[in-house]
């Protein structure tokens, strides 16, 4: 029998523990298969992936640095099909009070107006999308 899938409005407020991220305001959007963060200054220095995240809603963290030891390497094809090679990390993510693991693509997304986007691979078996809905998962917890 299969699982109850929980739903999940456009929008949400998502928490990275392991990056010591609270709150982040993510894009849910199952036109996008990866799923990605806004860092800017990604650099590979010494087997070492280095960025800073971007995100001006939250003071605390906008401009925070992160070093990553396990990493890979990927194809992205945009919604213009265009095809970018991008770094992935993987980490994991709290939606409903669950932690799940993700693999988050690093990206400028200077044109966005969320830091993160979550798409299909993520939300792919666990969730579904209800565009009238926002926040539904940052809302339980209020």
């Amino acid at each position: 029998m299969e699982k109850e899938k929980k739903i999940i409005g456009r929008t949400d407020k998502v928490d990275f523990p392991l990056l010591e991220l609270k709150g982040i305001d993510a894009k849910i959007d199952t036109g996008a298969y990866t799923s990605s963060i806004h860092c800017i200054d990604i650099r590979e220095i010494d087997q070492t992936l280095q960025c800073s995240l971007l995100d001006a809603t939250h003071s605390e963290y906008n401009g925070k640095k992160f070093t990553f030891k396990n990493y890979d390497i990927t194809a992205v094809k945009s919604n213009n099909g265009k095809v970018e090679v991008r770094y992935a990390i993987r980490t994991q993510i709290i939606v409903f009070d669950k932690t799940y693991p993700i693999t988050l693509t690093l990206s400028s997304r200077d044109d966005m107006r969320f830091p993160v986007l979550i798409g299909r691979k993520f939300l792919s078996g666990k969730f579904l999308v209800d565009p009238q809905l926002e926040n539904q998962s940052y809302n339980q917890n209020l």
